[in-house]
């Protein structure tokens, strides 16, 4: 199953939830909303500075990590951004592929 990376900012509305209800229970809640989907959460800590939740999860597919997404930024108490994670042997299947490419203002 593809990995997905969720880093998401709380607002004010958030960080009273999170101030109500303690960090724990957050996590437990997220494991539950992953494997509703048919995800794994593989983990989830809190952090300083830009983002204040990191989440790394396995999802069925790309629909279901937009949806999740969509589902927590739609909800108010938080902005999520979501990036597809790859794994080193997709980049060794990549790197095997070639095609065409010329560099602009470049004449070879």
């Amino acid at each position: 199953m593809p990995k997905y990376l969720f880093q998401a900012s709380y607002t004010a509305e958030g960080v009273g939830g999170l101030l109500k209800e303690g960090g724990s229970k957050r996590v437990e809640m997220v494991a539950d909303m992953i494997s509703d989907v048919g995800g794994t959460l593989e983990c989830c800590y809190y952090a300083f500075g830009e983002d204040d939740v990191i989440v790394i999860a396995e999802l069925p597919d790309e629909e279901t990590a937009i949806s999740l997404s969509l589902i927590v930024s739609g909800s108010g108490a938080a902005s999520v951004k979501t990036t597809v994670l790859i794994d080193p042997a997709t980049i060794d299947a990549a790197v095997q592929k070639s095609a065409d490419y010329r560099p602009p203002g470049s004449d070879s």
